[in-house]
């Protein structure tokens, strides 16, 4: 296997198995050969027509799916798999030109996105930082600054990169946990969009501020007792976010949780 694959595949001992849908035959023909060759095995698809019934049978650690496809296109197919519950990580390859794909494959469940024209290079790094990102830390792997962050109703395990309500697990896109430790990590500590795109790694230097804000929506969805009017994670105004883990110091919009780190 290739190094830069070693330790990615969740404790199993062989290759990341990755998927490619897209309908252009000689895209799908070179980075099956160039992916081989750092170590994945890769299988490809034409389109996404049948992709939860493939997925029912078998499962790849990751999926690149590309956004233009027809009948049913990538965003459609990111759909219907989230709505089945399935939480195979999912790369999203979009046309440059096109940034609304990328905050609709972000919107729809997709943990990074890449654009078209693309060095096969490239996908593999993000390839590699999703996996990164999606393989549980062995039990009892200590975590540097504390294992756990409990705020509101909420218990967030940073060795099995897992939050918990009560007894319940939270499903959490691989994306959307790596803001929400990013902040856990931070409390108090006002934000910005760009210092946010590095603490949560994955999204690459091309990501751009709209798709934080797409994910900090989903997140005060999750976590938000009203996420109308924040608490836990709130907006400072012309700057980023801070999390206030307690809920109740400061104000929306306020910058008076400590000094702000860009």
């Amino acid at each position: 296997m290739a190094a830069s694959t070693a330790g990615y595949t969740n404790g199993m001992k062989r290759p990341p198995w990755i998927w490619i849908v897209d309908d252009d035959p000689e895209l799908r023909r070179l980075l099956e050969q160039y992916l081989a060759t750092q170590g994945f095995e890769v299988r490809s698809f034409p389109d996404a027509r049948d992709i939860e019934r493939r997925l029912q049978r078998l499962r790849p650690d990751l999926l690149v799916l590309d956004v233009m496809m027809p009948e049913v296109d990538g965003l459609e197919a990111c759909r219907r798999i989230r709505a089945s519950g399935d939480d195979v990580p999912i790369i999203m390859l979009t046309a440059r030109n096109e940034p609304l794909h990328r905050v609709a494959g972000i919107e729809t469940g997709a943990d990074d996105y890449l654009g078209k024209p693309f060095l096969p290079r490239e996908l593999t790094a993000r390839i590699n930082a999703v996996l990164r990102r999606r393989t549980p830390l062995p039990p009892g792997t200590p975590v540097a600054d504390g294992e756990e962050v409990r705020f509101g109703d909420f218990r967030l395990d940073l060795a099995t990169r897992t939050l918990w309500r009560g007894a319940e697990a939270v499903d959490l896109t691989s994306g959307e946990f790596s803001l929400l430790a990013a902040f856990a990590r931070h409390p108090h500590k006002p934000l910005s969009r760009e210092r946010l795109m590095e603490l949560a790694p994955g999204r690459g230097a091309e990501s751009f501020e709209r798709s934080i804000d797409v994910q900090i929506s989903r997140l005060r969805k999750t976590i938000e007792k009203d996420p109308g009017t924040p608490r836990l994670i709130q907006t400072v105004w012309g700057f980023g976010y801070v999390f206030v883990p307690n809920g109740n110091e400061g104000n929306e919009g306020n910058d008076n949780s400590g000094p702000a780190e860009s």
